[in-house]
């Protein structure tokens, strides 16, 4: 089997820990684990569990969904226009379809040719 979605994830949960300025051990504190098993999630030595993937997203303040978006990855360096486009894909994703039809339709209307 291959390792890599565990490298991806660790990769993901790291990136997500730097940016919000924590330590493997204040993440773990957060979550509800050992600074170790951070660790050991983050080189891809532990195969997480959903249930506690999804601990750690909440310490995290972010979505599960959030460690598998392939579009945002912090690590990839992205143009102006595709980190505009992703920060409208993220607000998007925030709301029900009721309000993304909205904004769907008032950006048809801005942009008419």
């Amino acid at each position: 089997m291959s390792d890599h979605i565990l490298k991806y994830i660790g990769s993901r949960i790291r990136d997500y820990r730097k940016e919000k300025g924590l330590s493997q051990e204040q993440l773990g504190e957060k979550a509800g684990f050992h600074f170790s098993y951070i660790g050991g999630i983050e080189r891809a030595e532990k195969n997480i569990s959903m249930l506690n993937l999804a601990k750690i997203a909440e310490a995290l303040d972010i979505e599960v969904h959030d460690l598998f978006s392939y579009s945002k990855n912090i690590k990839t360096k992205l143009s102006e226009k595709e980190e505009e486009i992703q920060e409208i894909v993220d607000i998007l994703l925030r709301h029900n379809i009721r309000d993304v039809k909205k904004a769907k339709v008032i950006i048809k209307e801005v942009f008419k040719d």
